[in-house]
């Protein structure tokens, strides 16, 4: 596998979070460095792990990863993204608000978003990447892409979305934008491997 085609898988592993980023973005409504840097750290570093535990375990169980491992991100998106999008109905002193700031929120779309990368990290190991200096080098190129893209998009959601968020109720954008990728994982992986 070429650099090139590392940074290309990279950038496209990293779509997830950078959509989810802008969701959370437009619900933040105003640049807080402490919780967008913290989601894009835990962004940036399950993208970089699963991958090394896919290509670590790859020899063990590939044949289970493989098969579950699109239900387990669409399970968990859709799972979020339908309770964003029930809370969004519910009447504004009802409504427990959701906050893409709170850490087991940032744990669950990171992990959410990096379940693909465990499949990756199996793939890798099947297609040449032997030795631990390339693994690395791969994983590494995958986090800092990750954590760049959750940065913009984090920003892009709080700067350009306010219009957009006082239009629509911020918490259904997000919610229906969580089950989208869960259902594009589940497509891509049914109907286009």
């Amino acid at each position: 596998m070429t650099d090139f085609e590392i940074w290309l898988l990279a950038i496209g592993l990293a779509m997830d979070c950078f959509a989810v980023s802008i969701a959370s973005g437009i619900m933040l409504k105003r640049i807080q460095w402490r919780p967008i840097l913290t989601m894009a750290f835990f962004f940036g570093l399950f993208q970089a792990l699963m991958p090394l535990i896919g290509w670590t375990a790859a020899s063990l169980f590939s044949h289970l990863i493989e098969s579950v491992d699109h239900w387990i991100a669409f399970g968990i998106l859709a799972f979020l993204g339908i309770r964003m999008i029930r809370e969004s109905f519910k009447d504004e002193e009802m409504r427990q608000t959701y906050n893409p700031a709170k850490l087991k929120i940032i744990l669950a779309f990171a992990i959410a978003t990096s379940i693909d990368a465990l499949a990756v990290g199996v793939s890798f190991a099947f297609m040449g990447l032997k030795s631990s200096t390339e693994i690395l080098s791969a994983v590494g190129i995958i986090g800092l892409v990750s954590f760049v893209l959750s940065v913009v998009g984090l920003l892009f959601g709080i700067c350009c979305g306010g219009n957009i968020a006082r239009k629509i109720r911020a918490e259904l954008l997000g919610g229906i934008i969580l089950v989208l990728i869960g259902c594009k994982i589940l497509i891509e992986h049914l109907f286009f491997n």
